[in-house]
C-alpha cells in the first residue's frame, strides 16, 4: 500500500492506495467513527491482489490530523470523491463501516451513478424516516457524555462494545488509544461525528442508492438501534442483508473470513 495525502481547507487527509488494475474494479473501504484504516487490514490483505484497493484515515482521524472539525458529512464526501477522481477512480465499490456507511451514502446523495455497488457493515440508513426524534436529538449531544467518561472505562467499554472477538476487541483498543494523549481530542471527534451525521439525518434528502447494495450486520451488534436500522432497511428498501454471528458491530474484525467471502461474492456479481 502507498500513503498518500490529499488537501482540504480544513487539513490532510491520508488514505492508502494499491492498484492492480487501472481497467479492474477498485474497492474503497471506510472505517467508522474513531476508527482507522487499521479496521480493515484482514480485508485489504485478502482483496489486495484481485482488486485496487483503498482506504483512508477519515477526516480527523488517526494520521489525517491536525484538522479544524469545521465540516459536514457531505465535505467528507465531496473531499473522497476529490480523491477518487485524483486516483482515476472513476466507479469504485465502497465498503463502509458504521459511519463509512454514512459517508456512502451522502456519496451517492451528491454523485449519483458514480458508486458501481455499496457494501454496509454494521451502518444504518441516512433517510430520516428510520430515526426518530429522540435519537436525533441525543446524537447532536455527546461530546459532553464522551468528556464526562473516565478514559481507562472509555477505552475499555468501546472496545467491547465494538467486538466480541479477542482480535476485534484489541485492534478497537489501539486505535482508540491514539487519542491517549489528547483525550479531548477524542470526545470532540466522537462529538463532531454524530452531530453531523444527526445534521444530515434532519436535511431529510433522498439519499437513494442507485447501485447494488449489500447490507452486513453482526447478530451481536449492540451499538445504539443498528440491528432495528438494518432490520427495516432491509424490510422496506429490499436489499439483502446477512446476519454474521458470533460478531458485534465490527463484524469485519470479528469474523473476517466470513465477511471477505460475502464482500467477494457481491463483487463477483458486479463484474459479470
Amino acid at each position: 500500500m502507498t500513503e498518500r495525502s490529499y488537501s482540504t481547507p480544513s487539513g490532510e487527509i491520508r488514505y492508502w492506495l494499491r492498484r492492480k488494475d487501472s481497467e479492474g474494479l477498485a474497492l474503497v473501504f471506510l472505517p467508522g467513527l474513531t476508527a482507522d484504516h487499521r479496521l480493515f487490514d484482514k480485508q485489504i490483505e485478502y482483496f489486495r491482489d484481485q482488486y485496487s484497493v483503498l482506504v483512508w484515515d477519515a477526516p480527523g482521524h488517526a494520521a489525517s490530523w491536525p484538522f479544524q472539525l469545521d465540516f459536514t458529512l457531505m465535505d467528507k464526501a465531496k473531499w473522497l470523491n476529490g480523491i477518487l477522481e485524483r486516483e482515476a477512480i472513476p466507479n469504485p465499490v465502497i465498503i463502509g463501516q458504521s459511519m463509512g456507511g454514512y459517508v456512502a451514502q451522502a456519496f451517492l446523495q451528491q454523485f449519483p451513478g458514480k458508486l458501481r455497488g455499496f457494501v454496509s457493515i454494521d451502518s444504518a440508513p441516512l433517510q430520516r424516516r428510520y430515526t426518530t426524534g429522540a435519537e436525533i436529538w441525543l446524537l447532536k449531544r455527546m461530546e459532553p457524555v464522551y468528556r464526562l467518561y473516565p478514559w481507562k472505562a472509555l477505552v475499555s467499554a468501546g472496545s467491547k462494545g465494538c467486538a466480541v472477538s479477542e482480535y476485534g476487541r484489541s485492534l478497537m483498543r489501539e486505535m482508540m488509544m491514539v487519542y491517549d494523549s489528547d483525550r479531548g481530542r477524542y470526545s470532540r471527534l466522537a462529538g463532531h461525528g454524530f452531530r453531523i451525521l444527526a445534521e444530515a439525518m434532519q436535511a431529510d434528502l433522498p439519499y437513494q442508492i442507485d447501485c447494488p447494495a449489500f447490507l452486513i450486520c453482526g447478530e451481536e451488534d449492540r451499538a445504539g438501534s443498528t440491528k432495528r436500522y438494518n432490520r427495516a432497511w432491509h424490510k422496506i428498501s429490499g436489499i439483502p442483508i446477512e446476519w454474521i454471528p458470533n460478531a458485534g458491530h465490527n463484524s469485519n474484525t470479528d469474523q473476517p473470513e466470513q465477511v471477505n467471502e460475502l464482500i467477494g461474492r457481491f463483487v463477483q456479481t458486479l463484474e459479470v
